[in-house]
């Protein structure tokens, strides 16, 4: 079975790049073995971006591949370098694109335009290196951060023609012909029912206004159930400006006749729903035929009594297409002149902020184990957890400093923890549990504060040879000379 050249609905699974671990390093030199932290940070992971693509009308290199993922970063280095961060990932989509999330159905984005995009995947963040983390309460951090994961997620793609103009009927009503008679557009055009079988898309120039037309194939009665081809493409002319139905007055089916088909075709496109606020026209088809003239010429001004325009029309002959295409100018440059301005171009989804929130919650749930424990929740709680490297006692305790300025022991000794209860930070079924223990340092067994070396405060070692040597010389001077600066010698007389 062959991949088909035109799609417009994949599923994409997507994975930014993991952010770099910070290093802890410290610097040395000749006659200076210890020189302090110089570890540097972590390089950033890349991200996954879709961005629009004028050139672009299928969605069809996703469906071959449906897995995309950016680098990671680069871990930090000794004397102070950084790690590389990862290379973003552009993901080049057409133009009219809906973005929702595959798993909670949310939409993402709406990308229309050329250019706009929108970031599906952070990148995360690299880890700090013990050199950013030192200060003047910590001089020597021991211990350097990790980085972050970069978010993964599914989503779906979906493409919407962004055309102006939406061309509705039946099939071999003459939609195809109409878009080659008033554009560039050459699509396939036959004598048998639905012959197109994609949305066709022409550009169309009259006076000063450039607008776009494109056909939905194959509307017939129970499109919007799934008959024929129309339940699959009348998502195309959702974001159309306005509707024209083409009707096909030369048909001899039994039962059809240009009223009837107009009142179908409506029918399907009030049960797709969203479509009732747009302007219609109506092109009476076929008028080069004698009957189909005079059936146009009949029943207009039926139609004409609900308002819309008529223009009987012949793809054929070029009849009547010089009026309808201006009136459809006039049309679109109406609405784009009461359409609201455009949405931002670049759009980076992050999680929505509460406003006016705290920073962390606590709540004593029951322990799936037996018994009860406390969970904290908050965004830096779970992302401070992340970056600890828990085989470091140094850093548990940095995280434990961390919990106690943001205010998380104060909070659940006023919530009636207990020295030894549970407490687990984050989400889910598998978040991280320690056994509360207030008021007490967690971390490297320093005899001066936490992240202290107190190395660093001592003398270097060839200074220390130095004055020790200094300190040598001069008593072997006293030894030798024990009166030489408080007793004159001999009777204070000058000896030849």
């Amino acid at each position: 079975m062959g991949i088909p050249s035109f799609v417009d609905r994949v599923t994409l699974r997507v994975a930014a790049g993991n952010g770099g671990n910070g290093c802890a390093s410290v610097h040395r030199e000749k006659f200076k073995p210890l020189g302090g932290p110089d570890g540097g940070n972590g390089g950033n992971g890349g991200s996954i971006m879709l961005r629009v693509d004028p050139g672009l009308t299928t969605l069809v290199d996703y469906h071959r591949q449906s897995q995309r993922r950016a680098q990671n970063g680069q871990q930090g280095r000794g004397d102070f370098g950084n790690g590389a961060n990862g290379e973003d990932v552009v993901l080049l989509v057409p133009d009219g694109t809906l973005v929702c999330d595959a798993d909670s159905g949310e939409q993402l984005a709406d990308l229309i335009g050329t250019g706009a995009e929108v970031i599906v995947a952070q990148g995360g963040r690299g880890g700090l290196g013990n050199a950013a983390l030192a200060s003047s309460s910590r001089k020597a951090p021991g211990f350097a951060l990790l980085g972050e994961a970069g978010e993964s997620r599914t989503i779906q793609l979906e493409l919407k023609v962004v055309a102006d103009i939406g061309l509705v009927g039946f099939p071999s009503a003459g939609k195809s012909s109409l878009i080659a008679a008033i554009s560039r557009a050459r699509p396939k055009i036959a004598d048998y029912p639905f012959t197109t079988l994609v949305p066709n898309l022409g550009v169309v120039v009259r006076g000063d206004t450039t607008f776009t037309v494109a056909d939905v194939p194959g509307l017939i009665a129970g499109a919007s159930l799934g008959k024929g081809l129309g339940h699959e493409f009348l998502r195309h002319i959702e974001r159309c400006q306005a509707i024209v139905h083409v009707v096909d007055c030369a048909t001899y089916e039994p039962g059809r006749d240009p009223v009837s088909d107009l009142d179908v075709i409506e029918a399907e496109l009030a049960a797709h729903g969203g479509l009732q606020d747009r302007p219609r026209m109506v092109a009476l088809n076929k008028t080069d035929i004698s009957d189909a003239a005079e059936l146009a010429e009949l029943v207009a001004p039926d139609i004409a009594s609900r308002g819309w325009p008529v223009y009987e029309i012949s793809t054929k002959t070029g009849r009547g297409l010089q009026e309808l295409s201006y009136a459809m100018a006039a049309l679109v440059t109406e609405r784009r002149r009461l359409a609201p301005p455009p949405a931002p171009k670049r759009i980076v989804i992050r999680p929505k902020p509460i406003a006016d929130g705290p920073e962390f919650t606590v709540a004593k749930q029951d322990d799936p184990a037996g018994g009860f424990l406390w969970r904290v929740r908050g965004a830096k709680p779970e992302r401070w957890v992340r970056q600890t490297d828990f085989g470091n006692a140094e850093a548990v305790g940095f995280l434990a400093d961390r919990f106690a300025r943001l205010g998380i022991e104060a909070e659940l000794l006023a919530s009636g923890a207990e020295a030894g209860d549970a407490v687990a930070i984050g989400a889910g079924v598998d978040p991280v549990v320690f056994d509360f223990a207030p008021q007490i340092e967690v971390g490297a067994e320093l005899l001066a504060r936490r992240g202290d070396d107190q190395r660093l405060n001592q003398p270097r070692p060839a200074a220390a040879r130095r004055r020790a040597k200094d300190a040598e010389y001069h008593a072997q001077d006293d030894e030798s000379y024990p009166d030489a600066l408080t007793e004159p010698v001999g009777n204070g007389e000058i000896n030849d």
